[in-house]
């Protein structure tokens, strides 16, 4: 048997591109900035998303706006964002395709409903943390046991579903958000050191993850890569090929899935990456 050569074929397969979004398809003026991104002038920027108000808050570079446009018209565009249910309306892409949102703790289909088997997977390992994440939130508000100041905790919370009926969804607590008021990212840095030492075996039930202003405590069980993998192995096709992009470390776990992986030249991964 002769295996044959390539021929360019011109019906196109469209690959699943399975996309981080902040730092990575379009970030925040400040940032902007302190990464001097090309093709940012202010006749350029497309807006991506808004703040609670409706005012501006991210904005695409021309060399962005013009890579997000090629993603939708030559890709099946798949979101992978820490953002969720409420924050990522605040993102004006048109997305038409699955949205794995909160860390990896919701993945909703393409006409935006709870991806139901999910949800329920998610309940069962939520719903055991709910008693260590209500004593970590009050350990950090106390100001008698956390030393740091300028602290701001937010925890993040979604219904689940437990059962076959709407009526059997359950409010629960996915994860703990840490910002620091002055956006002193030492302190956060710090406070990640600590908290292993706030409740017993917290490594055991959690992990945290630090990008500049941004502290998350998380279940293990929330994570990109288990909502990513579950899509791969039971919704995506198997003929289609992935790839992805996302710039913190807590991006690659979900990348490595993937047939191929990358992430811009700038943020958290891209200071990991030795120089050559």
């Amino acid at each position: 048997m002769t295996t044959p050569f390539f021929q360019a074929n011109p019906s196109i397969t469209k690959p699943y591109a399975l996309m981080d979004l902040d730092d990575t398809l379009f970030q925040t003026q400040r940032k902007i900035d302190a990464w001097n991104v090309p093709t940012a002038e202010p006749e350029h920027l497309v807006c991506a998303t808004v703040n609670k108000q409706g005012k501006p808050l991210s904005f695409m570079s021309q060399r962005q706006a013009a890579f997000v446009n090629w993603l939708f018209a030559s890709t099946e565009l798949i979101v992978v964002t820490a953002r969720d249910r409420s924050e990522i309306q605040r993102v004006k892409l048109p997305f038409s395709s699955w949205q794995v949102l909160t860390h990896g703790a919701i993945i909703l289909t393409s006409d935006g409903a709870l991806l139901n088997d999910w949800q329920q997977q998610m309940y069962k390992a939520l719903a055991p943390m709910q008693k260590k994440l209500h004593q970590l939130t009050d350990l950090i508000n106390s100001p008698s046991n956390n030393p740091f100041d300028g602290l701001v905790l937010t925890p993040h919370t979604d219904g689940f579903s437990h059962g076959t009926s709407n009526n059997d969804d359950a409010n629960l607590t996915v994860y703990l958000a840490i910002k620091h008021a002055q956006k002193d990212h030492q302190v956060l840095a710090d406070l990640a050191k600590q908290l292993p030492t706030l409740i017993p075996d917290f490594d055991a039930h959690f992990y945290v993850h630090v990008n500049a202003n941004n502290l998350a405590i998380l279940p293990h069980a929330v994570h990109k890569r288990h909502a990513v993998k579950f899509l791969l192995d039971n919704y995506l096709d198997k003929k289609r090929p992935s790839f992805g992009f996302g710039d913190s470390l807590a991006d690659l776990p979900f990348l490595q899935l993937l047939d191929w992986y990358g992430m811009p030249n700038h943020g958290q991964l891209h200071k990991q990456c030795p120089a050559h």
